[in-house]
């Protein structure tokens, strides 16, 4: 018997000694993704094909990601973090070097999001969805059923929508949105900026029926609240439930975000991460998440996309739009921490 050979048995006596659970566990993968932002139907379709089972777990905010990360105490295999914050990721040592350039599936990938500022050889991380933040009304309870594509109708709403006004409860979304209706730069670091954000959003608060980045579909097509500051994908899918649900790009700026897939560095089950990715990158894939989440993807998967999609605003932006996109910056510990001042005087 070669050595090779003497090796081989004596791995795979050491598989078959295993308990049943550490065998499955071979098989298994951590998933880490916002909250409603993957259709579990796929999953279901990943396993049969793959034999690797998924367990989901949801996020509400790249803050709350971020912060488990930084704790130590995640366990997860692939993560979706967005655009601006993998730079920092990489620079802390907290994701893993996937390759995604090398994977078999990339040759599917839009020309236009391969090389990103923020990870420029797909060494880290690999696209997963693209979409903005807005505002979408329920135009049935407005009176004349339209509102103008402005930030002030939310940060300064007319008498009939207050207390019917919904905002994320995420200091980047929120703070982003407010620097942009007082045209103040995104990642300023000036203490008289800081003040007059914080104004706006203390005079806004008692205007606002809740802080809440969840359920924000439900609450849309339900009727709860008229006007809500929210995603264009999440507005896709009640607008698919309540017709009378238009989307907003406010001229002062649109902030545009672009998630991906990543493989935190103390990922228990890496190579098991790399096939979902790869998988996922299969255009029959990718157009089966835009399908059922309502964002567009990363991959050349226009033919498998539902025709419903193509009929809305909030997910076919018209043309003219495209100037009023404004892509999240990553700022430094400067700004961020005068981030985090603002939105703990706001919440304390």
């Amino acid at each position: 018997m070669t050595r090779r050979n003497t090796l081989a048995a004596a791995a795979l006596a050491a598989i078959l000694a295993l308990p049943a659970a550490a065998q499955d566990a071979e098989k298994t993968l951590h998933f880490y993704n916002w909250t409603d932002y993957y259709p579990v139907e796929l999953l279901a379709k990943f396993e049969a094909e793959t034999g690797i089972k998924v367990i989901l777990d949801g996020f509400d905010s790249n803050d709350t990601l971020l912060a488990k990360l930084q704790s130590g105490g995640a366990a997860y295999d692939v993560i979706v973090p967005s655009d601006y914050v993998i730079p920092g990721l990489i620079a802390d040592g907290l994701l893993l070097k996937i390759d995604t350039n090398a994977m078999e599936n990339y040759v599917h990938m839009k020309d236009a999001f391969k090389n990103p500022d923020f990870d420029p050889t797909h060494e880290y991380t690999a696209p997963y969805l693209w979409g903005v933040t807005g505002l979408a009304y329920d135009s049935a309870q407005v009176e004349g059923g339209e509102l103008e594509a402005s930030w002030k109708e939310y940060f300064e709403p007319r008498p009939e929508l207050e207390g019917k006004i919904a905002a994320l409860d995420t200091a980047s979304d929120v703070i982003l949105a407010a620097s942009l209706y007082l045209g103040i730069p995104q990642c300023t670091e000036s203490n008289d900026d800081a003040k007059r954000i914080l104004e706006l959003l203390e005079a806004q608060k008692p205007k606002l029926k809740l802080y809440s980045s969840d359920s924000t579909v439900d609450r849309l097509a339900s009727g709860e609240v008229a006007l809500h500051h929210v995603w264009n994908g999440a507005t896709a899918r009640a607008t698919a439930q309540r017709n009378t649900i238009r989307f907003l790009y406010p001229a002062e700026g649109t902030p545009m975000f672009r998630d991906n897939f990543a493989v935190p560095a103390s990922a228990p089950h890496p190579e098991n991460a790399k096939i979902f990715i790869n998988w996922m990158m299969k255009p029959e894939n990718a157009a089966a998440v835009s399908n059922a989440i309502a964002y567009g993807n990363a991959m050349k998967a226009d033919e498998f996309l539902n025709d419903q999609w193509r009929a809305m605003d909030a997910i076919n932006m018209p043309e003219e739009y495209s100037s009023r996109l404004v892509p999240t910056q990553d700022c430094g510990p400067a700004a961020r921490e005068l981030r985090d001042k603002i939105w703990t005087r706001l919440k304390g």
